[in-house]
């Protein structure tokens, strides 16, 4: 009972410890919590409900982040001296407190002295004059960003000139956004949740809701009740995936949710000849929706070809799975047509990206999920903010018929040149060729590959303006130039309050949370304003909104398909654009109304020289010395993974879901016999990029295949390695393993 004795999250005692660290201003969190919408993955509750399902939503991903809506404000004189400071862990600079004023730390100053927003505001506002609009480069992460501010963001860089601006979606669904635009027209789910209550089966590929999107698990359990299956496709079988624990259902605190039904292992980027084996399955055994196929789609041969082309023993190779496993997922799928398949980043942080969602497409076209209702193709989100960020433009490069609309809305034309994906300005700020870096949020120093590069990148610009609630450690890094911190609000705190755009395409607004508020801090909507104003009074008219519902009111007008926005001003408003089932007409977003199959290749999927033999390679070193196995021989292919954290905020150094500490090394337990190696040894991983010490711990992972915490596991990672259709990096490498020395330390 209660899953006493088993590994996992104790989800009343965490709510406890929550209601201590929130005791100070236990009343605002409060209101938060019932009046708005949560700030952590895109599920989209609003309060504590939501439009799946009747009762109380509440998840530990929401709880875990309220202390940075309640914390206090930070003592500016922290900062006097950067180097005091700079050695701190992310998660102590945040305990820190709120960013209270905005902060200026001149070129070759020590740290940051207090100063005011006109003066904050007059240093960026030279900045804006003087920089080549070539050479200035906007980001925004999703930490609790609304749409309001997305939009007034990419508004202001294209009104200095620039397209050079992106948001953190490049980093986690950039490759689903991509391949499901041109295959299908959106690049969004095509189903609602409530489908998944009624749906036959539920597949996930790469994702662990239980970990990410918790809540999930509440509308798994009742989809299982009324007869749906679940299965996983996955290098690791995650045990929240297994059994979890639901905190709001009785039955399901007593005892657990057994969820998994079905289980398909596959090597780390695996999934792409997985998929094309599923598709040429379905094509051999008849199981094609051909009157689907015949009426709403376009290409089907050409794909049907080129699978049926494919070579069995290499998709048996690339993908880790069996022949008979494909032929098995197929079947399932063909026997329970009310299917819902979701992925995450275990499908789309690869270099191969595009190409893995688009075989994920032509199987979801095969089986006609697209536009039916209780089944459908879900890119599920995992931040707030991620999906409506690129919906209202806050992407580099924007089709001729948008800029056209844009210039008619606004009263001067866009710049057209292409702009810069994310990684595309971290590469041109550490090259020099970035004067001014506006980043709202994020770290780059923890979310991509290649630390080093990133600190190049922050250093080297003439202005560095950092726009946030806390400090994070790229605000920390000594500079060419100079540093602007300036206060943000947080969405619950904004005037006007702003909206936020779930998984579901469901825009849903959250009010303006009366309680206290942190020193001077503004909303990022209206800083963009107020600094492009005062660097062009002007056209000041032109770029300054009055309030939040003003700027929604003009992005019904310049983004269509946010019709609606506008109308939307207390708790629980909301509109779902596409409505509960997306294409449910027959009709695709693409130039000729119909859905695209495409031609797709296994040869991307993997190295297959190196990645598909190292079970092979495991194998041959069983009868080898450790010190010999370990010199070069053995080749594992391995991933990054999340534990208990948000983005790269470690909230826990134990995985409550997994028992698995920061610097463990998920292995297969068969990998360890034949390497003869024990559970807990400590070793040393290579990859051409970078090394990574850590603990070897015994999971239940494909043979061949490793895991290592995110962002630890960074260090391995090449910068180089990025998907050239969507630009998102590759979170994974391949890495030789070595056993350390007992005296040696383990970490980074």
């Amino acid at each position: 009972m209660f899953g006493l004795g088993r590994q996992k999250p104790h989800h009343y005692r965490e709510m406890l410890k929550i209601v201590w660290e929130n005791r100070d201003e236990l009343p605002f969190a409060w209101r938060i919590l019932n009046d708005g919408v949560c700030d952590g993955c895109a599920l989209g509750t609003s309060g504590l409900s939501d439009w799946t399902i009747e009762g109380t939503h509440l998840c530990m991903v929401r709880l875990e982040l309220m202390r940075l809506n309640t914390a206090p404000a930070l003592d500016p004189s922290a900062l006097a001296d950067v180097s005091t400071i700079a050695s701190r862990s992310s998660q102590d600079l945040r305990a820190l407190g709120r960013l209270p004023e905005p902060m200026l730390r001149r070129k070759g100053d020590r740290g940051f002295r207090v100063v005011s927003w006109d003066e904050a505001l007059d240093r960026i506002a030279v900045e804006l004059r003087a920089v080549d609009t070539g050479r200035a480069a906007f980001y925004l992460t999703s930490r609790g960003i609304t749409n309001e501010v997305y939009y007034a963001a990419q508004k202001a860089a294209r009104f200095l000139g620039t397209n050079h601006i992106d948001n953190s979606a490049r980093l986690c669904h950039a490759a689903s956004t991509s391949a499901m635009k041109a295959t299908l027209g959106y690049g969004a789910s095509t189903c609602s949740y409530v489908d998944w209550l009624l749906a036959d089966l539920i597949v996930f590929f790469g994702s662990n809701v239980a970990n990410n999107q918790p809540v999930t698990t509440k509308y798994l359990h009742h989809a299982k009740q009324n007869g749906a299956q679940i299965a996983v496709v996955n290098t690791y079988r995650e045990p929240g995936l297994r059994r979890y624990w639901v905190p709001s259902i009785p039955s399901s605190a007593l005892f657990g949710t057994k969820l998994a039904d079905h289980w398909f292992d596959v090597h780390t980027g695996g999934d792409l000849a997985f998929l094309i084996g599923v598709f040429r399955a379905l094509v051999e055994a008849g199981g094609v929706d051909e009157t689907f196929v015949r009426n709403r789609t376009v290409g089907f041969q050409q794909a049907r070809d080129r699978a049926l082309a494919s070579d069995w023993p290499a998709l048996e190779r690339d993908s880790g799975a069996t022949r008979a496993r494909m032929e098995a997922f197929a079947r399932l799928l063909t026997e329970r047509p009310n299917a819902v398949i979701v992925w995450s980043m275990g499908l789309t942080q690869h270099t191969h990206g595009v190409e893995t969602i688009k075989a994920l497409v032509n199987v979801g076209l095969a089986r006609g999920l697209p536009g039916q209702p209780n089944r459908g193709l879900v890119p599920i989100r995992g931040h707030s903010g991620v999906q409506g960020g690129a919906e209202v433009g806050c992407v580099p490069n924007i089709d001729a018929a948008t800029l056209a609309r844009w210039a008619s809305v606004w009263g001067f034309y866009p710049p057209s040149a292409p702009g810069w994906t994310a990684a595309e300005m971290v590469d041109h700020a550490a090259q020099g060729d970035v004067d001014l870096f506006w980043i709202v949020g994020g770290n780059f120093l923890e979310t991509l590959p290649d630390a080093e590069r990133s600190r190049r990148a922050l250093a080297r610009p003439r202005c560095r303006v950092h726009q946030d609630i806390v400090l994070s450690s790229s605000m920390l890094v000594d500079g060419d130039g100079d540093v602007v911190l300036l206060p943000a609000t947080t969405r619950y705190e904004s005037e006007g309050g702003g909206t936020e755009t779930s998984t579901e395409r469901r825009i849903i607004f959250s009010p303006e949370v009366p309680g206290r508020r942190i020193g001077s801090a503004r909303p990022e909507w209206r800083v963009f304003g107020d600094a492009m104003a005062r660097a062009f009074p002007d056209r000041a008219g032109q770029i300054r909104f009055d309030s939040a519902a003003a700027i929604r009111a003009e992005i019904a007008r310049a983004v269509p398909l946010y019709a609606g926005i506008e109308t939307l001003r207390a708790k629980g408003d909301q509109v779902q654009w596409g409505g509960r089932t997306l294409y449910a007409d027959g009709r695709f977003a693409t130039p000729d109304g119909k859905a695209h199959f495409s031609n797709v290749s296994p040869s991307r999927s993997r190295s297959t020289a190196e990645g598909a033999k190292n079970a092979e390679n495991a194998k041959n070193a069983e009868n080898k010395s450790p010190a010999v196995f370990a010199s070069s021989a053995v080749r594992f292919h391995v991933s990054t993974r999340r534990g208990k954290q948000f983005n790269s905020m470690i909230q826990r150094e134990v995985d409550p879901l997994t028992g698995a500490g920061r610097d463990d090394i998920l292995i297969n337990a068969e990998d360890l016999r034949r390497l003869r190696l024990r559970d807990g040894t400590r070793v040393e991983l290579r990859s051409d990029c970078g090394s990574f010490r850590g603990r070897l711990k015994a999971a239940p992972i494909r043979a061949g295949n490793l895991e290592v915490h995110w962002p630890e596991g960074n260090t391995l990672l090449s910068a180089s390695a990025i998907d050239p259709d969507s630009m998102e990096p590759d979170f994974n490498a391949t890495v030789t393993l070595e056993p350390l020395p007992a005296a040696q330390p383990v970490g980074l």
